[in-house]
């Protein structure tokens, strides 16, 4: 799981602009809570990175990430509610992409992914 994070955080670092800007305190705040606040935070943090490439609708994400359809339906619903995709069409034929909140903001995800790689990389020792 770690090697999968850390090629995330190098293709949001290979998209880093020049003229990058620290997002302001509720951006972040959100961010840190999608991603790694909540159990589904790994999970939305592929679609988004799966997003990247393009267009895809939900039947498209599940087949190519190996996941449940209605798990993939759930986490596009969450991502959609706080504007990290648009969606484009109804029903089962509507492709979703990055929106433009998070295209901007895109580069924040660097520390989201930092602090989940540090939550999955502890393990608890029982002894």
């Amino acid at each position: 799981m770690s090697d999968q994070l850390l090629k995330f955080q190098k293709i949001i670092r290979s998209r880093k602009t020049a003229n990058t800007r620290k997002p302001d305190r509720e951006t972040r705040k959100l961010l840190l809570y999608l991603f790694t606040s909540t159990r589904g935070g790994l999970t939305r943090l592929r679609i988004i990175m799966h997003l990247l490439e393009g267009s895809y609708n939900t039947h498209q994400i599940s087949r190519d990430l190996g996941m449940d359809y209605k798990a993939v339906q759930h986490h596009m619903q969450v991502l959609e509610r706080n504007n990290m995709v648009s969606k484009a069409g109804e029903k089962y034929g509507a492709l979703f992409r990055l929106s433009n909140f998070l295209e901007l903001h895109i580069d924040s995800l660097d520390e989201a992914i930092e602090n989940l790689a540090r939550k999955t990389g502890h393990k608890k020792v029982y002894m």
